[in-house]
């Protein structure tokens, strides 16, 4: 478990460990994920090349592209079941499918996003260009598949990996915490509805094409994240023992009892596909790479790893030195260690809707 004065964890994890080396034999050969910055693997800073933060200093020992100190959750599913970690679709150069792709980019969202809200950070590709994105893949590899050129090898995956392959979505977050200051609470509720549907219509649509495993991953409660609970606005009453704001979470609340639903509905109607409800609820209240100390060492003026002259002064927002003390990397992403403890209780199979035995399907490498 991960110890420090920083940590607040609001669930308690069973964790099963993960012992000595296997010669994986699994019956997943690949995944396929949609997301946001949560599991993006550089598919952002592949779109949008830029400076890049202290990001991957844990386990990459340099930047990766990765909105946290090293691993994220889908390197982590990747390694257990004994695959290379995902390529981000977006790179061109140096990527390998053979055992899936990775769509997420950072500051993605489900609903297609207004054009003009790009100047503030959300990404132009959503879930439905991710999607897409998939489709264009799933057709080229038919098309190499039929052409006349067998005897070449190249960095794409076989015809029938799509059917034997792992469906993960971690998105909504952006589509939930995007507005919440211009919006509040109330306003955006009104159309979470519309993103829980749109994840189902993408799982019918994946499902329609060769998908049969299916994990979506709800929301972490956004009332404990240090930019937050700098950014939004709060009375000292609406937190609770952990220091997080209630309102804000009893939302994410409502927002994942909407999702699970959407799921039950969809599962019931394709009966021969495996959709499960992933629950991952944990989170601190101070982030490791920030500027300003305090009890959530966040300012919104100066992101981790960037450096800007403000009221005269020359700021920087740095790492901590130990991240593996921390829940939160940034002040919203998680940290290496809170990826893998998340992970390994997604691996156990303590927190899937309906259980799913993922252990009895695949000989599990350890993390």
């Amino acid at each position: 478990m991960i110890m420090g004065r920083e940590l607040v964890v609001m669930v308690v994890f069973v964790v099963v460990g993960f012992l000595g080396l296997c010669e994986c034999k699994c019956d997943i050969k690949g995944i396929f994920n949609f997301g946001d910055s949560n599991t993006d693997t550089g598919g952002f800073f592949a779109a949008f090349p830029s400076q890049k933060g202290p990001s991957g200093m844990t386990f990459f020992k340099k930047p990766v592209g990765r909105a946290s100190d090293g691993r994220v959750i889908v390197d982590f599913l990747a390694q257990a079941i004994g695959i290379p970690f995902l390529s981000p679709y977006l790179k061109s150069i140096g990527s390998d499918y053979r055992n899936g792709a990775n769509f997420a980019t950072a500051a993605s969202t489900v609903r297609l996003p207004n054009t003009s809200l790009f100047v503030t950070g959300v990404s132009p590709f959503s879930l439905a260009i991710q999607l897409n994105q998939f489709k264009e893949l799933h057709s080229k590899v038919l098309e190499f598949s039929h052409s006349t050129l067998t005897n070449v090898t190249t960095p794409l995956p076989s015809e029938g990996i799509f059917g034997k392959s792992l469906y993960t979505f971690y998105i909504g977050q952006n589509d939930f915490t995007g507005n919440l200051a211009y919006l509040g609470i109330s306003g955006v509720k009104q159309y979470l509805p519309e993103v829980v549907s749109q994840i189902a219509s993408t799982i019918k649509e994946l499902y329609s094409i060769g998908g049969r495993t299916f994990w979506v991953l709800n929301l972490a409660p956004i009332g404990c994240y240090p930019a937050f609970l700098v950014e939004l606005p709060h009375k000292s009453s609406d937190l609770d023992e952990f220091g997080c704001m209630i309102s804000y979470n009893n939302a994410v609340i409502d927002y994942n009892n909407m999702l699970k639903q959407a799921l039950q509905q969809t599962r019931a109607a394709l009966p021969d596909a495996s959709i499960i409800y992933v629950d991952t609820h944990t989170y601190g209240t101070r982030a490791c790479c920030g500027q300003g100390g305090g009890p959530y060492n966040f300012n919104p003026k100066v992101f981790c790893g960037n450096t800007k002259l403000i009221n005269g002064s020359t700021l920087t927002a740095t790492a901590c030195e130990d991240p593996s003390k921390y829940v939160s990397w940034d002040g919203i992403h998680a940290t290496e260690a809170a990826n893998k403890f998340v992970t390994l209780a997604i691996l156990n199979g303590s927190y899937f809707d309906p259980p799913y035995p993922l252990h009895r399907v695949c000989d599990l490498q350890p993390i």
